[in-house]
């Protein structure tokens, strides 16, 4: 099994550590990385020798979520091309749903848009002190592509911070909300993640393993799969039909740079 350039592969004993590795752009997902990704935990999880798996970034960051200077201006996106992306998205979050070995998440630094989504489709996260996370997908015109956060959270919390597009979550709110199971000082959430891991690994794998599949029909049986499948048709309408906003901040993208269309997004009057 092999990683890319982007993602990085490691083995600890019965412990795969995948490693997001763009640390210039925060570990923002590209089209590369999520291909990698998602093929990856799919191969793992068909590999008897990995009891389990933990999920961390390189750099200032988890992840700042969907790369959104990768690829043409997103409005110009015909609603077919649209589809295709998103559905691809969605496969690479719910790849960790779906893979039959735990998942654990170590996240610092910046967990936002997709990857507090990939978060959430983890089986357990650490976060350390000082992350910040959300959903600011709303602030400029898009939407969640796997809405796992009311099952995760429940409607109350879940429409706050997705109809908001809060993006300031701290840690210890997170944790309060029930998004991630521990907070640590920051640099120790990965020694955390693997001890949670091998504590996995060192139970017995079929029990565990069918205890996930368990708790995830669990989920679905409460309409999960419904769930997700409009909330993915909502996004691809969103994506596709672009407005005004979402005109402009891809206009200011393109011609000044993703922070500028980020700071007139979130300037005077505009930010939720």
């Amino acid at each position: 099994m092999t990683g890319t350039e982007s993602l990085l592969i490691e083995r600890r004993g019965r412990v795969a550590v995948l490693t997001f590795n763009r640390p210039r752009v925060l570990n923002a997902f590209d089209g590369p990385l999520v291909a990698a990704t998602t093929r990856v935990v799919a191969e793992l999880g068909q590999d008897d020798r990995v009891l389990a798996i933990v999920l961390r970034g390189v750099g200032r960051a988890f992840s700042a979520g969907f790369d959104l200077k990768a690829g043409e201006d997103t409005g110009a996106r015909p609603l077919d091309k649209w589809r295709r992306v998103l559905e691809d998205d969605f496969a690479f979050i719910m790849s960790v749903w779906e893979c039959p070995k735990p998942v654990v998440a170590a996240v610092h630094g910046y967990c936002l848009g997709g990857a507090f989504e990939l978060s959430l489709a983890c089986d357990v996260t650490v976060a350390a002190a000082g992350t910040r996370l959300g959903a600011p997908e709303v602030k400029f015109g898009s939407g969640a592509v796997a809405m796992l956060l009311p099952f995760v959270a429940g409607a109350k919390a879940a429409k706050e911070v997705l109809l908001t597009g809060d993006d300031h979550l701290s840690a210890e709110r997170a944790l309060a909300l029930g998004l991630v199971n521990h907070v640590v000082p920051a640099g120790e959430e990965f020694a955390k993640a693997l001890a949670i891991a091998e504590s996995m690994a060192a139970a017995d794998p079929t029990a565990v393993q069918l205890s996930k599949r368990a708790l995830n029909r669990c989920y679905e049986a409460m309409g999960l799969r419904a769930g997700l499948a409009q909330a993915l048709e909502a996004d691809i309408f969103i994506e596709g039909s672009g407005g005004p906003k979402r005109a402009e901040f891809d206009r200011i993208r393109r011609e000044q740079g993703l922070k500028a269309a980020l700071d007139w997004r979130d300037g005077p009057g505009r930010s939720a």
